[in-house]
């Protein structure tokens, strides 16, 4: 099939590299409100590329097929399919296209809304349209890409929800999906208007539960009792389980915070209060938690500190670092006049490129060297390598044996025995 994609985000990449893949003849329209494009950026510019594991080379290997282009403006030619993947807030760029298919008087086209604007967006769309061409179906995807996963997550989908308000619509949008079902579990088939419902819903509660634990965490350092034990009695509980139970110094991520940004807004203009806000509010806060106790752990002194940051994107599997928490705390400690030594192993380019020069601020590549002769190590990213690192060798680099963790991810006991200073996150 011949299938126009539109956007510049995550979503509009993968689903472009994915379909093209498995032998459509798509065209990425790298379409975004506000930002017009001259030219085609390297695929190495794009941050969303670059910092996603094995997609830039998945999209250049469909653009060295020919099944796949990329155009920096919009060019409605004829295709079987419209792919609709912008940022949540474009919803106005969203209609201009749906518009500019409906002068142009297409038939038998499937139209795909991916992006998350607001429950009913996909109905508005289909209402613009409708009257001149009849033939033209709707169909809402959500998308379920995790970052630091997304193209394997959409190749092999475990999960698919597919809103449509006609069965033509779905048999369409079903058909589309076929070659990535291999692995599917499961499969849901509601209205346009509940599926955009269920994927704010989802997201929201996710964002509830980890504001949730963060809140017990920080409880349980009042209370001098150890988090891990009480999330453990809680995840056997088959009410409540354990996904998305880990403390920690907040989430962060660009799709996840805008999602949960959405949704509180809808709730705004609802006039209703939305716990949502308060999750948002509450871990901004977060973010700075370990800086806060680094700064009650030196009681208020951190002149001519020293401190190496492990783990510098948002979390691991992906270079992002997205609203991460590590840049709240960097900024926190040179605002203090701290040295801060980042060693992270897919962020680093990230971070060098949004502190540059700044005095104060090294990079290093080596994790252990980072370490040197550092008055505290601020764990912020779980990445594998940091699970059992050479705990003689860190204790010998640095000036002062302290580790604060923000992930939870050591063993406090067997740190306390190598002869560290540990801090956890309600621990």
């Amino acid at each position: 099939m011949k299938i126009n994609v539109y956007g510049s985000t995550l979503a509009a990449w993968v689903a472009a590299a994915c379909l093209a893949k498995v032998g459509n003849d798509v065209c990425l329209q790298e379409c975004r409100a506000g930002k017009k494009k001259e030219k085609l950026e390297s695929l190495g510019d794009i941050s969303v590329i670059k910092d996603e594991p094995g997609l830039r080379d998945q999209i250049n290997l469909q653009i060295e097929s020919g099944r796949l282009n990329r155009v920096t403006r919009t060019e409605l030619t004829d295709v079987n399919v419209h792919w609709l993947a912008l940022e949540p807030n474009d919803q106005l760029l969203a209609e201009k296209i749906i518009d500019a298919i409906a002068i142009k008087g297409a038939e038998k086209t499937l139209i795909i809304n991916q992006g998350n604007f607001e429950v009913g967006a996909t109905a508005t769309l289909n209402a613009r349209v409708s009257e001149q061409c009849p033939d033209v179906l709707f169909a809402y995807i959500p998308d379920n890409l995790e970052q630091g996963n997304a193209l394997n997550g959409f190749l092999k989908s475990k999960r698919i929800t597919i809103g449509g308000d006609t069965n033509k619509a779905v048999m369409l949008a079903k058909g589309l999906l076929r070659p990535f079902c291999q692995n599917i579990e499961h499969m849901q088939i509601m209205s346009s208007k509940e599926a955009e419902f269920t994927k704010f819903a989802t997201t929201g509660m996710l964002a509830i539960r980890l504001g949730y634990i963060n809140e017990l965490a920080n409880l349980a350092d009042q209370l001098d009792v150890d988090i891990d034990v009480i999330r453990e009695g809680m995840g056997v509980d088959p009410r409540i389980g354990r996904h998305y139970l880990s403390p920690g110094c907040g989430f962060g991520g660009q799709n996840f915070h805008a999602y949960i940004s959405k949704f509180s807004d809808i709730f705004e203009e609802k006039g209703k209060s939305s716990l949502l806000k308060t999750v948002l509010d509450e871990n901004e806060v977060q973010k700075e938690l370990l800086f806060r106790k680094l700064w009650q752990h030196y009681e208020s002194d951190l002149i001519d500190k020293k401190v190496v940051i492990w783990g510098a994107s948002f979390k691991s599997g992906t270079a992002s670092i997205d609203n991460a928490p590590s840049l709240r705390v960097i900024d926190a400690l040179l605002s203090q006049g701290v040295v801060v030594n980042v060693y992270d192993p897919e962020a680093l380019e990230n971070i060098q490129a949004r502190y540059g020069t700044e005095i104060g601020v090294y990079y290093h590549t080596d994790m252990y060297q980072a370490a040197k002769e550092c008055d505290a190590l601020l764990l912020m990213t779980e990445w594998p390598e940091f699970l059992s690192p050479d705990y003689k060798k860190l204790h010998d680099l640095m000036n002062q044996p302290l580790i604060i963790d923000g992930r939870n991810i050591f063993d406090k006991k067997i740190l306390a025995a190598e002869g560290f200073k540990y801090i956890g996150v309600g621990r």
